[in-house]
């Protein structure tokens, strides 16, 4: 083998190696905001500190529900120690199609596609697919975090919803 194909590399996949977290010391966390609890993405629904004896550290008792699946976790640090905070972003998608396997076809506000997604199962899985059978225009929110992604809301109709809300503000 020769030193030119010895360095030859192929990478399949290249990031801007952003990590999927962030530390952020306990006792800055507050309520609404977002921890990792047990490897999740949380969101913190309640926290309390206490105080303990002479020497020890105050503890923060987090109460939070998993971002995905709504599970209620809960977990104790010392207020002084950091915990992982996830990025977690918000995406608004204007659906185009629904595939018999049952994923979505997405189009951002700038026309890139994103099929990978699927109908979630529930409430908003059948809102999305009667609001498709009547051809309705459906807007979708994705919430991703830590690599996992799911439809959060879905709203149907934004153009009259834009034009009530234009005609509320002009009358005003």
């Amino acid at each position: 083998m020769s030193d030119d194909e010895q360095h030859n590399q192929t990478f399949e996949q290249a990031s801007a190696g952003a990590s999927l977290t962030y530390p952020m010391q306990c006792s800055a966390l507050r309520k609404n905001g977002h921890v990792v609890i047990k490897g999740r993405p949380c969101k913190i629904v309640d926290m309390s500190t206490s105080k303990t004896g002479k020497h020890g550290h105050a503890k923060v008792h987090l109460v939070a529900i998993d971002i995905f699946t709504g599970k209620k976790l809960e977990d104790i640090s010392p207020s002084t120690h950091n915990m992982d905070v996830p990025h977690v972003r918000r995406n608004e998608f204007q659906l185009v199609d629904i595939e018999a396997d049952g994923f979505m076809n997405l189009m951002t506000a700038d026309g890139a596609l994103k099929s990978d997604v699927k109908v979630p199962e529930g409430d908003i899985g059948k809102a999305i697919q009667e609001d498709h059978e009547q051809g309705k225009e459906i807007l979708v929110t994705i919430v991703s975090s830590m690599g996992e992604e799911q439809v959060c809301t879905v709203r149907s109709h934004p153009v009259l919803s834009l034009i009530v809300l234009c005609r509320l503000s002009n009358t005003r």
